[in-house]
């Protein structure tokens, strides 16, 4: 009984770190092809701003 228990918990222990690795690999791929899919210089900056440097006279968007 002692030993299944310390399995399950080596394993759940190896396993979490790598389940979080391959979900932020999967959202930052995502990330980067929608960036590239936009095709301009400044597309980072445009769809994901950064919320702590946003001044409230700063305009995100086109210019029209």
């Amino acid at each position: 009984m002692m030993k299944t228990i310390l399995i399950i918990m080596a394993v759940t222990a190896v396993s979490a770190p790598l389940v979080l690795y391959m979900v932020r690999r999967i959202q930052s791929s995502k990330m980067r092809r929608k960036i590239a899919a936009e095709g301009f210089e400044t597309a980072m900056d445009v769809l994901y701003p950064h919320k702590r440097r946003r001044f409230s006279k700063y305009r995100m968007g086109p210019v029209l």
